[in-house]
């Protein structure tokens, strides 16, 4: 059927000559495109500001005189012209790497996963999981690789993080407005909004779906705020990660279930389908039904599938896997087990753990069983996945369990600072840098760039940082009304000048936020240093229901009001895409401790590093195959039997008194720390190509796509 996602303009009033604007607006490819995104703040750089750099609520609060003038400015037309040609080209070719190299395959794959980051305007997401998505779903878009995202839209999102005076985060719990979102509703032939049944609920649920386009792929995100359905049922997507188990399984029924039906009925046979992490591994067992509709056998069935799925698993602890208790799962599904072919014990055995088999159904070990092609995101999680998932195969050794590592990487045009470093790269390294970013060679000419304009770059959006978070605080203090010691802890204070590290993880014990605080008194010293001094500027949100991580946020938010540190500690609340965004290219140096082996990947180092920010972390992760000796600073590689925590810190503050701090304050007649810049220089020109959502994506489809799609290289 046609999606139907153009109902009347939004904005009548824009000027004929500019109407491309909105047609633009509602593609986030403007969001990694520097022309197009230059181009909205020349309107009206109040008004883009304003709106939180949002077009869409841009083009709503402009004057009309103001887009008038625009629709009159040669100046502002030119860029106009040059940047919808350049999108209208791009949008419409449905040539690129992949189809060069691999031809078009008659079909789409299909990527499920449960959260998105595309852009701040359009909150999707939680953390590094949708992050990742978000930025894979944008390299898809870049490479021409044929696919299409389901997801769920959230109508209350998942944490409006406020912080009270005494350092204990609340939930500024509200319903999103979505008037001005990158997104449409998906509409029937007859112009109403698309409704589809999903069933395993009495009564049966009806999704409303949503269209985001995200360079060249869509992505239906799915809405159970529909007025037809139960007050609990409309309740389903409503956040993101409940804590209630049941609720749980009910979005999951709606994402991998739902979403495969919402597929059909737009008249989309995915040829291969991906779910990133477990929780919309339903999408499975409604593609194995569909082929027992047609005659084959519940075994055959789960075999074809098997053939063209892909599965990544991004937890190495068995906390953050999805088990339901069986007879929650029996609830609903124990009247549909003969659509499917089988019976009670064939699904059930599906999802059950040999290594803990009582436990309920397990989404991970599902999703394992369900797909040829598994994948962990860095080489170490490879090993720790095999490891814990090696019970599914008994008859293999541990190096043969079929999981293999596809180490994550970052969407660079996202993260690199657009303003002034992207250019610099166009200068010195050559225009052709964005099409061979995941060549080694082509980052050998960042040494060519003159340290001095390095470390120009690196104060000035330092200076843009502190901007940012000091903007915050004064808002704080005018709206809200805190206390003078809280403006100061959330940031009021920072002085570009000084050293800087900086911390923005999901706040939980593992991760570790406090081994920089181990002991005070010797980083009260490192802070305070008449000389060289140093601060630490924190961000991150625990999950609702985790009280140690909430605890952990609340002891940093104490030290940052404490006098004695000299406001050399500060706490950024509400961390979010467009602070993380400002943080990896702001801080001097990006701290990283989690607790060894439990990093899977992590991908905030590698945005820094990308940036020219060096990772000072634990060899855990993706640092231990970045680490390279020159680009940063590592610990923690050892193994300890029992609390690492004396020697990772001894280790940590070791690293900053005697090398990183000197090194930094070390500068010479000419003001520029030229060793520090080395280290810099070395960051970008290591992690840019390795560590590339580019690098990353051509390993998923020369290692699962092609054979999952079934097509031979040309």
């Amino acid at each position: 059927m046609a999606d139907g996602t153009n109902p009347a303009s939004q904005f009548p009033n824009l000027p004929e000559r500019i109407r491309g604007l909105e047609r633009l607006s509602y593609n986030l490819w403007w969001s990694w495109h520097r022309n197009a995104r230059d181009m909205f703040p020349s309107i009206d750089l109040q008004a883009w500001r304003e709106s939180d750099h949002n077009p869409l609520r841009m083009l709503a609060i402009l004057p009309q005189e103001t887009l008038d003038e625009a629709a009159r400015d040669p100046e502002f037309l030119e860029h106009f012209d040059a940047v919808m040609a350049e999108f209208d080209a791009n949008i419409a070719s449905q040539t690129g790497w992949f189809t060069v190299e691999y031809g078009s395959p008659r079909s789409p794959l299909a990527y499920f996963s449960a959260e998105y980051a595309f852009h701040h305007s359009l909150p999707l997401y939680a953390g590094g999981l949708g992050v990742l998505a978000g930025d894979y779903i944008k390299e898809c878009s870049d490479l021409a690789i044929p696919m299409v995202g389901v997801g769920l839209i959230y109508s209350r999102g998942y944490l409006s993080q406020k912080i009270r005076d005494d350092g204990w985060q609340e939930d500024d719990e509200k319903t999103l407005d979505r008037t001005y979102d990158p997104a449409r509703l998906v509409r029937d032939g007859n112009g109403e909004p698309l409704k589809v049944l999903v069933p395993f609920f009495d009564p049966p649920v009806h999704v409303l779906v949503w269209r985001a386009d995200i360079g060249r792929v869509p992505v239906y995100l799915l809405d159970t705020e529909v007025e037809s359905n139960q007050p609990w049922d409309r309740a389903i997507a409503h956040r993101l990660y409940t804590n209630d188990p049941e609720q749980r399984l009910r979005q999951e029924i709606v994402l991998g279930i739902g979403g495969m039906r919402v597929l059909r009925r737009l008249g989309i046979q995915p040829a291969a389908v991906h779910i990133n992490e477990g929780h919309p591994a339903f999408a499975f067992l409604e593609r194995a039904r569909g082929l027992v509709e047609e005659g084959s056998s519940f075994q055959d069935a789960i075999e074809k599938i098997r053939q063209t799925s892909v599965f990544t698993t991004h937890t190495p602890l068995s906390a953050g896997t999805d088990v339901f208790p069986f007879p929650l799962f029996e609830k609903y599904f124990s009247s549909h087990y003969d659509k499917f072919g089988t019976d009670r014990n064939g699904l059930l055995q599906l999802g059950t753990n040999p290594s803990n088999p009582d436990a309920g159904f397990n989404m991970t070990v599902f999703a394992l069983r369900m797909s040829k092609y598994c994948n962990a995101v860095s080489k170490k999680h490879g090993e720790v996945a095999k490891e814990m998932w090696k019970a599914i195969w008994p008859d293999k050794k541990v190096e043969d369990v079929p999981i293999t590592a596809i180490t994550n990487g970052v969407h660079l045009l996202t993260w690199m600072d657009p303003i002034w470093l992207q250019p610099m790269l166009e200068k010195y390294v050559g225009p052709g840098w964005i099409r061979d970013q995941d060549e080694p060679k082509t980052w050998e000419a960042v040494d060519k760039i003159p340290d001095s304009e390095l470390w120009w770059l690196r104060m000035r959006l330092k200076a843009v940082l502190m901007d940012e978070i000091n903007e915050r605080a004064r808002e704080e203090w005018q709206k809200k009304r805190v206390r003078a010691e809280s403006v100061i802890a959330f940031g009021a204070l920072l002085d570009p000048e000084i050293f800087t590290i900086g911390f923005a993880r999901r706040f939980t014990s593992y991760k570790r936020p406090d081994l920089i605080l181990h002991d005070l008194d010797r980083l009260k010293r490192l802070l305070t240093h008449a000389l060289r001094p140093v601060q630490i500027i924190f961000a991150g949100k625990a999950h609702p229901s985790d009280v140690a991580g909430t605890q952990l946020i609340q002891r940093v938010f104490h030290l940052a009001q404490d006098p004695s540190f000299g406001a050399r500690i500060a706490f950024v609340e509400n961390y979010d895409q467009h602070l993380a965004a400002r943080m990896v290219r702001g801080v001097d140096v990006w701290l990283n401790n989690p607790l060894p082996p439990l990093e899977a990947s992590g991908t905030s180092g590698m945005k820094a590093g990308a940036n020219g920010v060096p990772s000072l972390s634990v060899l855990d992760g993706w640092w231990l195959e970045g680490y390279s000796g020159a680009n940063g600073w590592a610990f923690g590689g050892e193994p300890i039997e029992g609390d690492r925590t004396n020697t990772d810190a001894e280790a940590l503050y070791g690293l900053l008194e005697d090398k990183i701090i000197p090194l930094y304050y070390h500068r010479p007649d000419d003001e520029v720390p030229h060793d520090f810049v080395r280290v810099m220089k070395s960051a970008i020109k290591s992690v840019a190509p390795q560590f590339s959502s580019r690098r990353m994506l051509k390993e998923y489809v020369k290692q699962f796509y092609v054979k999952a799609l079934g097509i031979e290289k040309p």
